[in-house]
Formats: C-alpha cells, structure tokens, sequence
C-alpha cells in the first residue's frame, strides 16, 4: 500500500496562531512565509534587511491577498539585535504559537559576529539559541506552542568540535565550519528534547531540512548553481519538509522530516533520522552549557502563575 504523500493540501487551518520565522525574506522562509499565512496565520517576517523583508511581503500579499503579515528587524548575528528583536516581542505579545528558526547562512568566508563568534555557527546557532531561550516564555504560555529547527543534510558530514567552536586556532574551513553549524543545530534540538519533553507548558519542537534546495544561501559556492540543474529543487518544495514540522499535528518531540528521495536530496517530505552525532548526550549538554555562557542567556520555564498571566 502507497503511503499518502504530503503536500500543502494537509496543512491545517492556522487562523488565531501567531508565527515568527526568521531568514524569511528570500527562498524556503519566504515560501513557508507565502503556505502558512494563506492557512491564516499572522506571520511576523523576522529578517536582517528590511526593505527586503517589506519586498518580500509585498510580493507575498499579491498571492495573498489578505495575509496577515509584519515586518521586524532581527540580525542573528548580533546578540544586540537579537535581544531587542525579543524586546518588541514581548512588548506587544502575551503569548506566541509557533517559532521557525530558519534563517542560515552558508559556505561563507571566514569573518566574526558582532560579539566575536564565527560568523556561521554565530548566525546559525548561537543566534537562534538566545532567541529561542529570550522568546521561549511566550511560547510557553500558548497551548500547542511549537519550536521549529531547520537544519540540513550538511549536519550528517559533521563532527563538532566543541574546544574550539568559533574557529579561533583551527585552520578555518568554510565547508566544515557549515557542516559544525548545522550539526549544532540538531545537537541543541535533542538536548531540548531532552530537557523539556516532560514538561506540559513547553513548546514542541520539531526539525526539517529542505534536501537540496536552489536559494541564495548557495551564493558562497560557485560551484553548485551548476548543479543546482540536476539535483536541486524549487523552494516552494523545499519547504515542505519546514511545513509539515509546523503543521503536523501526529508529530512528537524530537520527530524530524526532511525530502523523501535519492538520499534526502529531493521530494516530499517524510520522517528522516538525524545523524548519531547529533544524540551525542555528552555534547549536547556542553554544547548548551557553552551557549549559555557565551550569549549570556539561558533557558527557564515560566511558573505556573506567569503562564497564566
């Protein structure tokens, strides 16, 4: 018997949830963008360049016509950005429904954050971790709140180095510095998992990965615009894997979906596995032990009396 595929067609009727996505002025966060506010969402577009971002919304609402959409400044990689970002937040929000941690950067030279990290595991990573741990109060106090990491297949040619994650005596290598990125996504979404499963308030979070997907993220490697021909698919299908980790209501913790053929490269999305790496218990709790240190922000669950409020 033929497993039903998934397509846009199953995503639910998203009316009353308010969702941010990071990174969505451009390719797979613009498309899950365009799917979740046509389902009725209101969509906060959280994007280092806004007149970009404000583009990217007009185009949207030519396809959707009544999209509820907003625009705000977020830069991950600055700690500043990131902190006022979550400062406007929780200035206008009580409660929020889903957060889609899409945004990334890839292959790219070797260069710092405005605090000092490498610049991809600082975008990728420790940007999100701060937003998430700054944000994960008003994900709490939503019912069926949900976390979103997007990670890609890159995480399974990775072995993190944890004593030295910002590249700062190794010889730099922008692939494997890529690769340590998204490994470190997947690292801190199991320990999450680990962490919050038990506790009812917590947001679900659940993992995608868009296979391989023609975006600007590819722009660092000059190489892959000509095999984006063969192997590459449309955004519109490499957000799939994003949207049904937003959407599907059968999901667990932890569960993980990314494009079903020719070893994950391309089609609709299924349950995928992540890499042994990425359940490697003894660095997921170093790996969140130094992201805390190094943003200066940690998780908390709110008490019962704040989620009520």
């Amino acid at each position: 018997m033929t497993k039903a595929i998934w397509t846009t067609d199953n995503i639910g009727d998203q009316s009353g949830k308010t969702v941010i996505i990071t990174g969505s002025n451009s390719g797979i966060g613009k498309e899950t963008v365009k799917q979740l506010a046509a389902k009725g969402a209101k969509v906060i577009m959280a994007v280092r360049n806004l007149e970009k971002g404000r583009q990217a919304m007009t185009d949207i609402k030519q396809e959707v016509v009544n999209a509820d959409i907003e625009v705000r400044q977020l830069d991950l990689s600055d700690l500043k950005s990131v902190r006022a970002f979550s400062d406007t937040i929780h200035r206008d929000m009580t409660s929020l429904d889903m957060l889609i941690n899409n945004a990334g950067i890839m292959m790219c030279p070797k260069a710092s954050t405005a605090d000092g990290f490498d610049i991809q595991v600082g975008t990728n990573h420790f940007g999100h971790f701060a937003l998430t741990a700054l944000l994960f109060p008003l994900l709490c106090a939503a019912k069926h709140s949900r976390l979103v990491v997007v990670s890609s297949i890159a995480h399974k040619m990775a072995k993190i180095n944890l004593d030295d994650v910002n590249w700062t005596t190794r010889k730099y290598d922008k692939n494997k510095a890529y690769f340590e990125s998204k490994l470190a996504n997947t690292l801190f979404a199991y320990e999450y998992v680990k962490r919050f499963s038990s506790q009812p308030n917590a947001p679900r979070l659940t993992l995608g990965h868009p296979g391989w997907t023609s975006t600007g993220l590819q722009q660092h490697v000059s190489y892959l615009p000509l095999l984006n021909k063969f192997f590459a698919q449309a955004p519109k299908d490499g957000a799939l894997p994003t949207l049904r980790a937003a959407t599907d209501e059968t999901a667990v913790n932890g569960d993980f979906f990314g494009p079903a053929n020719f070893f994950e490269l391309r089609g609709h999305p299924v349950h995928v596995s992540a890499s042994s790496e990425s359940k490697n218990q003894a660095d997921g709790e170093r790996l969140w032990s130094i992201s805390e240190d190094l943003t200066d922000v940690s998780f908390a669950m709110p008490t019962p009396t704040q989620v009520a409020s």
